[in-house]
């Protein structure tokens, strides 16, 4: 069999990976809005998703996949996550996202409600911010 011939069979798009990009996306979503303790209509916001869709999300029964506004979202709030443990401990880390915040970022938002207002932009902002406050810029 040839080089080609087997990398053609290899990569038979009939058979889906076991586990997709977009799962492993979806679950950490789904752990970063549980430890943030975020409600269904926050964590639907900051994946850009409907209730209804992160409600299946959450289940394990979504079947869909991300656009790439979802993937960028997953990809920064992750980042946002792993971050805010660095910066802090663990339980503040936790909380953070939920506290009111009077610095220009935010105007007396908390960072949920700024991110879930500003969508993909406010995100990375806030990822950018909290990478600055930590000393990684």
């Amino acid at each position: 069999m040839t080089a080609i011939a087997q990398t053609t069979r290899l990569s038979d798009p009939a058979k889906p990976p076991a586990v997709s990009s977009d799962m492993v996306a979806v679950k950490a979503l789904v752990r970063v809005c549980q430890a943030w303790k975020s409600t269904a209509p926050e964590a639907a916001g900051l994946a850009g998703v409907s209730d209804r869709t992160w409600s299946r999300m959450k289940a394990q029964r979504w079947d869909g996949s991300m656009t790439l506004d979802q993937r960028h979202r997953a990809s920064a709030i992750v980042g946002l996550y792993k971050g805010l443990h660095l910066y802090f401990s663990d339980d503040l880390a936790d909380k953070w996202p939920k506290m009111r915040n009077r610095g220009p970022l935010f105007q007396g938002d908390t960072p949920v409600e700024n991110m879930m207002k500003g969508g993909l932009p406010a995100i990375l902002a806030t990822r950018d911010y909290v990478d600055a406050v930590r000393g990684g810029v």
